[in-house]
């Protein structure tokens, strides 16, 4: 749930800077869009390359809810999100799409609040989800492979991301 609250606070972050126009200059600088991007899939391939290592290591134990994790996963939820630049193109071309030509403040803090209640939401039911095959999810077999497979997919798209134009 945390994580889930760190990407729809990351949408609140890409809401606010769509609406003061950064978010255009991020992809009308070359610079500033490529420092976002490399950071983003440098965060990627951290993500994987600590997937595989856990993988690796096999000595998992059954995980305990905690304040420090809920904070790891909100900031988690909240960086991925925010490192990707991906996230300013479709703000930059649907943001304006949605809000009035003269929208004022509340306007914006609606439209942001709407947005980001329902990735919340979204994100809020894959976690109930998750939450009723966790008894399958947490053993250790099906936990190794999904951390090979994750890991290997994170650091793929962080690689490709960093090299793509």
């Amino acid at each position: 749930m945390a994580c889930a609250a760190g990407i729809a606070c990351g949408i609140l972050v890409w809401a606010t800077v769509t609406s003061f126009g950064i978010a255009g200059l991020l992809a009308a600088s070359a610079v500033a869009f490529t420092v976002v991007k490399l950071v983003g899939a440098a965060y990627l391939v951290l993500l994987g390359v600590r997937a595989l290592l856990a993988a690796r290591r096999g000595a998992y134990s059954q995980p305990v809810a905690s304040e420090k994790a809920a904070r790891g996963a909100f900031v988690s939820g909240l960086l991925t999100n925010v490192l990707n630049p991906k996230v300013a193109v479709v703000f930059l071309a649907l943001w304006p799409q949605f809000m009035p030509a003269s929208a004022t403040a509340l306007d914006t803090v609606v439209m942001a609040g709407v947005a980001a209640t329902a990735v919340l939401v979204w994100f809020v039911v894959l976690a109930n989800l998750v939450t009723v095959l966790r008894r399958f999810l947490v053993a250790a077999k099906v936990r190794r492979a999904l951390d090979v497979v994750m890991g290997t997919l994170l650091v793929g798209i962080g690689v490709r991301i960093a090299v793509s134009n």
